[in-house]
């Protein structure tokens, strides 16, 4: 049920009336003065409220109780014991009032999930109350502006009430459990989310026709006006040849922009190729895609010479297909995107046919066995995760580096769709392993978001100096574990700091981050803090998180607890293409499974523990360490029938540059002397090129063991096998 509270100050919706207890003890993760108006009328009145005095809550609160003329008990949770609060709170619901802990001002970043300081959920676990969660948030329905942790005029504010916890240990972690998914319930109900990414995408173009595209390798600059008005004129050829899917192989850009925009706009589903692919994955991929067309430009082929490229009659060369367009029709679709309203453009081009769980992009992933599998992010997915980075990331006024590839889910979705969507210039690059270039590029165009995978980022640091990256509000890296020396050597040489974040192709792709800390605020002792080093960050607003036992999906784990980390919420895929049979395995109620193992803490948190599955993440990619077991096994000849059991196996280990190495650990004797290991290594490069697989499948180390480690059922034992190639690596990790 819902009901609409008309009180002074911004409209509040209430959900969960049902779950009122009367006298019951409420926390809530936040309020403002509307949404405590609210709760204390959906209490009729009989309310006592718990403060901290070394926690005050927002003066207007206070204001408002104080007219009330309510009851207030102080506490003080650092002087007064956990029996002496509990005590209080008893008192007052033996005489029939409910009790309500108002949360106080405190520092925090942008998206927070509660304005509750940890140490305020340990306290609440120690007093043996099972209190009533409520949740507070506050929505628009723009993507910039999503969701807010702090109520400004125009938001809609929800209050929820959820169901009273079970009495039990614990009680802090359930709390912000509750909380997390009630805010993911919130978050994906919010009508944008119902829309079109084609028609957000022409509304923010249009609405932002100035902002640019700026090409780092020639320094040209294309507005906005005029990217939409070549799409557009490219769209309509794209609509003529009738393509459900098409192929687009080009790196980030102006041209990868058009590109994606026009096949949008075509009702086509834009198929991002990974152009570093070998060629049984890239087949792989056309044969799952079903695709026939694929657009890319000349001057990038003549760059990929060893691609395996369709045949010419399936080509849309970018430089000829400019060439031949119609001039007039050009200019007026340009003139349109400049000056015609949003509306006109989106009748012309349908483009809210396509919206919600439809189709908008399609990527790859690596699968176990080494073959891509098919990630449809829908136009609801992509939105989505857009909104969840504008609303945990404080966007002033910035201009992005755009140097990841756009068919990795995160140079999509953080530096082409939200500059894109939410009107900022960005300047892109298409290698982002020219570390000189991207310094020159920061440096020239003060740019002040930059992305990249720490490898990435350690080359960087080696080309920098001290002006390099003046202008860098946010340097977030991801997609391979940040280590601890980096992040020193960039603070103590730059004055910038890294911010580690996570995500996941399936998730469209961000799920959490750090964000840097918020000043304190006078008067208060506590904070929410925005970033804690070795961590992943906090979930981004509208994902939920759970926690399992590795060995038992159905076993849930306090948040706190080491286990198998599942997301849900509007930014996470529903399946693999073609791949039915996989996703019982990683769905359950709506909840993804994610593969790897980790733990949050009571401030939302997340401490990544490893990966389950058998995967090496290496420069940023996913390397399947079955896939690379498959090929050496026909490298080495090796006959996995023969008698002595398996031979070799592939197991990963940290590495201080990339992230994680390959170690081969092998029983073969003619790997069993180190003085030919080297040689035995460029063997294996070389065999590996000559199959045209990626040289990140090549082992960085050999460990010649007795005996492979096999468990009981026959399966490799991969503890044993990863402790094994430590062990002998010790003195070189």
């Amino acid at each position: 049920m819902v009901s609409l509270l008309s009180l002074k100050g911004n409209p509040v919706n209430v959900t969960g009336e049902e779950n009122i207890v009367s006298p019951g003890f409420y926390m809530p993760n936040r309020l403002s003065v509307a949404v405590g108006k609210a709760l204390h009328k959906l209490l009729d009145g009989k309310v006592c409220y718990l403060v901290d005095p070394t926690f005050p809550p927002h003066p207007e609160v206070m204001e408002y109780l104080t007219k009330k003329k309510v009851h207030i008990e102080y506490f003080d949770f650092r002087k007064t014991t956990s029996r002496a609060v509990r005590e209080q709170i008893l008192d007052q619901m033996n005489q029939g009032n409910s009790v309500v802990f108002l949360p106080g001002l405190v520092s925090k970043t942008r998206g927070c999930h509660a304005d509750v300081p940890s140490p305020f959920l340990r306290h609440v676990g120690s007093l043996h109350i099972s209190p009533v969660p409520v949740f507070v948030g506050y929505y628009t329905d723009t993507v910039k502006d999503l969701f807010r942790s702090e109520p400004l005029a125009g938001y809609s504010e929800e209050l929820s009430i959820l169901p009273q916890l079970h009495p039990g240990p614990q009680t802090g972690e359930r709390l912000l459990s509750a909380w997390l998914q009630r805010s993911a319930e919130l978050f994906s109900a919010r009508p944008l989310l119902l829309g079109s990414l084609t028609t957000a995408l022409v509304k923010s173009m249009r609405a932002n026709p100035k902002k640019e595209i700026i090409d780092g390798m020639t320094h040209a600059s294309l507005p906005f006006f005029k990217v939409l008005g070549v799409s557009m004129t490219v769209a309509k050829l794209l609509k003529e040849r009738g393509d459900k899917r098409v192929g687009v192989i080009l790196p980030p850009g102006a041209g990868g922009t058009i590109a994606t925009l026009s096949c949008l706009l075509a009702g086509a589903t834009p198929v991002l190729i990974n152009y570093a692919s070998s060629k049984a994955a890239f087949e792989s991929t056309v044969r799952q895609a079903g695709l026939k067309t694929f657009i890319t430009a000349r001057k990038f082929m003549q760059k990929l010479d060893t691609f395996p490229w369709p045949p010419a009659e399936q080509l849309i060369i970018v430089e000829d297909l400019l060439k031949n367009l119609d001039k007039k029709a050009l200019i007026a679709n340009v003139l349109m995107a400049k000056a015609a309203p949003a509306a006109v453009i989106c009748k012309m081009f349908d483009t809210d046919a396509r919206r919600n769980n439809d189709e908008a992009v399609m990527l790859f992933t690596s699968g176990s066995s080494g073959e891509p599998k098919g990630v449809v992010l829908s136009h609801r997915m992509l939105l989505a995760n857009v909104a969840q980075c504008a609303s945990r990331i404080p966007l002033g006024d910035e201009k992005f580096l755009a140097s990841l590839p756009i068919f990795h889910s995160f140079g999509l979705t953080v530096t082409m769709l939200l500059p894109l969507l939410t009107g900022y210039s960005y300047c892109a690059y298409p290698n982002p392993t020219d570390a000189r270039s991207l310094c020159e590029l920061c440096k020239r165009y003060e740019l002040t978001v930059v992305c990249a995978t720490p490898t990435f980022a350690r080359a960087m640091l080696r080309r920098a100096d001290a002006e390099t990256f003046k202008a860098v509000n946010y340097f977030i890296v991801g997609a391979e574990k940040l280590q601890p020396d980096l992040e020193k050597e960039f603070q103590e040489r730059c004055g910038v700091t890294l911010l580690e974040g996570y995500g996941l192709t399936e998730a469209s792709p961000v799920c959490a981050v750090n964000m840097p800390n918020a000043e304190m605020i006078a008067g208060s002792a506590f904070y929410v803090p925005g970033l804690i080093p070795r961590t992943i960050g906090v979930p981004l607003p509208g994902i939920a998180v759970r926690i399992t036992d590795v060995d038992d999906d159905s076993r849930e784990l306090p948040l706190t607890e080491q286990g198998m980390i599942w997301f849900k919420g509007a930014n996470v895929f529903t399946g693999y293409v073609g791949k039915s049979e996989m996703n019982p395995s990683i769905f359950k109620d709506g909840w993804f499974k994610t593969g790897d193992i980790g733990k949050m803490d009571l401030n939302g948190f997340i401490t990544l523990g490893g990966r389950l599955s058998r995967f090496s993440k290496i420069g940023g990619e996913m390397v399947p360490h079955e896939g690379v077991e498959q090929v050496l096994t026909d490298i080495f000849n090796v006959d996995p029938a023969a008698e002595g059991g398996v031979q070799i196996a592939i197991t990963g280990v940290t590495d201080p540059q990339k992230g994680e190495a390959l170690v081969l650990l092998s029983a073969l004797k003619e790997h069993q002397r180190s003085s030919e290991e080297k040689l035995i290594l460029q063997n294996v490069r070389t065999a590996l090129a000559e199959r045209q697989m990626p040289t990140l499948w090549a082992p960085k180390y050999i460990v010649p063991v007795e005996a492979i480690p096999i468990l009981p059922t026959g399966k490799l034992d991969l503890r044993n096998c990863k402790l094994l190639a430590e062990e002998a690596l010790a003195s070189l990790l």
